[in-house]
């Protein structure tokens, strides 16, 4: 695990290693707060911990470079907590088991926590630094960014007073974004009286697993299959042919991680067992040849259960499944004038049936408003027509981009010198906190960039090694370079 480092740059490797010790799932941050106030005062800059739970450090200008703009370097402390079926795993109490693959860092059946551990470990590799030449700093290190932006939506104005803003949370390298897409969360809830099970039939356990995920901005558009989407598929055609009835439905636990893995329970009479089964192994062959150029191998099983007591009635049911089934799930329109960025999609994130509730909920996104609210609208008559409940929250409009920007211009000429090529300047897809934070402190000048990640919100999210130090360069050069005042 430790081998992480001996690679370079050491300085920021070992704050990365650092960080993957302890225990940052988003909501459960106590433990990385104080780790990070620890070493603010460690090294002896001014930190604090404001009342939105982030993290902040001040470090003043070198000798000779007191008159350039002040910096905000920018990252998010939490980490999404996913891993395979077959990972035992506490993201609450245990460190993340890293290792090396080739030019990738990768974990051990879990998400590795570069998004945006690896940002949070440059800034640390900054502030600890005597020998970069730089101005007035700051560093802002947001809370439970994963889960709905909480801590940039509650940065206080007045509490920073930098003039640039460089956020660390992008994941390729060579690229500079100078734009975002905004979000909403919306929840679709309806409670019901559960029914009882009819004694004389049997009930099966269906589990589906082994598809890839991913991140639900970056990797929405590669045709990645969406665990509750394929199982409504199946729940749908055994509710028709084999008098199926539901009794619980467990997919997805993170709105911005495409679902991987899903999980019903199913009553049926006896005489249908054969062809229930039967077709559970048909679902896992056409799944797999419709996929096969996108995922792992799909794994779809069914295994007998004790009977439950109650389930889902009847009308409820079908209302659910046919929501589910009609609910808006992808890439629903690219960028006319850029057609390989995705404008506007939705992931159908996190499904829950049983007990007397359900819960779905999913987490929209576009970089124009007024389509982010014909699609959200689209959802909600969706689930509104099934009956159910719905609320939209946590929304945040896009970044918008600024061609004309002063960082940009010093930023592209400085990655030319070092590298001997032009940056890409692009507008992704994800949600970042730069729109949220330059509502708090309007005229800030923002560009973010990263190393090069991939698969970031799954398992198999790993970090390539060579572009770390690109990176780290790219953005000691640029403090180097910043405008005077």
């Amino acid at each position: 695990m430790s081998t992480i480092l001996s690679l370079a740059p050491q300085n920021v490797w070992k704050h990365f290693y650092s960080l993957t010790q302890v225990p940052r799932p988003s909501g459960n941050l106590e433990k990385i707060q104080k780790f990070l106030l620890d070493f603010g005062k460690s090294i002896g800059v001014e930190t604090l911990l404001d009342e939105a739970g982030n993290i902040i450090y001040k470090k003043p200008a070198t000798a000779g470079m007191e008159n350039r703009k002040k910096v905000i370097l920018q990252a998010h402390m939490d980490m999404v907590p996913q891993k395979n079926n077959d990972t035992v795993h506490d993201f609450v109490k245990d460190p993340i088991e890293t290792f090396v693959d080739g030019e990738w860092v990768k974990a051990k059946g879990t998400t590795l926590g570069s998004d945006n551990g690896m940002g949070v470990a440059a800034i640390m590799a900054v502030m600890e630094s005597k020998e970069i030449k730089h101005g007035p700093i700051e560093a802002l290190i947001t809370a439970d960014e994963e889960t709905g932006m909480y801590g940039a939506f509650g940065l206080k104005a007045g509490e920073l007073d930098g003039e640039i803003l460089l956020n660390l949370d992008s994941e390729d390298e060579g690229e500079l974004y100078i734009g975002c897409a905004g979000g909403e969360d919306l929840t679709a809830t309806i409670q019901y009286k559960e029914v009882e099970t009819d004694p004389e039939d049997i009930a099966f356990k269906v589990v589906l697993k082994g598809l890839r995920g991913g991140h639900s901005g970056l990797e929405i558009n590669q045709g990645r299959a969406n665990a509750n989407k394929l199982m409504v598929r199946f729940v749908n055609q055994v509710i028709a042919y084999d008098e199926a009835c539901l009794v619980s439905w467990n997919g997805g636990n993170m709105r911005n991680a495409i679902p991987r893995e899903c999980e019903v329970v199913v009553t049926i009479p006896a005489s249908e067992e054969n062809d229930f089964l039967d077709y559970v192994n048909e679902c896992e062959t056409t799944w797999n040849e419709e996929f096969h150029a996108t995922e792992t191998p799909i794994s779809f099983k069914a295994e007998k259960v004790e009977l439950p007591k109650m389930m889902v009635p009847d009308e409820i049911r079908d209302n659910l499944v046919d929501a589910i089934y009609a609910c808006h799930d992808g890439v629903m329109r690219m960028i006319p004038t850029i057609p390989d960025i995705v404008e506007t999609s939705s992931n159908l994130a996190i499904v829950t049936i049983g007990g007397g509730k359900a819960e779905i909920k999913i987490l929209s996104r576009s970089s124009r408003d007024s389509m982010k609210d014909y699609l959200n609208t689209t959802l909600e008559s969706c689930f509104s027509m099934a009956g159910m409940e719905v609320v939209r929250s946590g929304a945040y409009s896009g970044w918008e981009p600024n061609v004309d920007s002063p960082i940009l211009a010093a930023m592209r000429e400085s990655y030319k010198e070092q590298f001997g090529v032009e940056p890409a300047v692009k507008v992704i897809h994800a949600g970042l906190e730069c729109g949220i934070i330059g509502a708090v402190m309007p005229g800030l000048d923002m560009i973010s960039f990263g190393p090069t990640l991939r698969s970031p919100h799954s398992p198999d999210e790993r970090c390539n090694i060579p572009t770390v130090q690109k990176f780290y360069d790219f953005l000691v050069a640029t403090l180097e370079n910043v405008p005077v005042k």
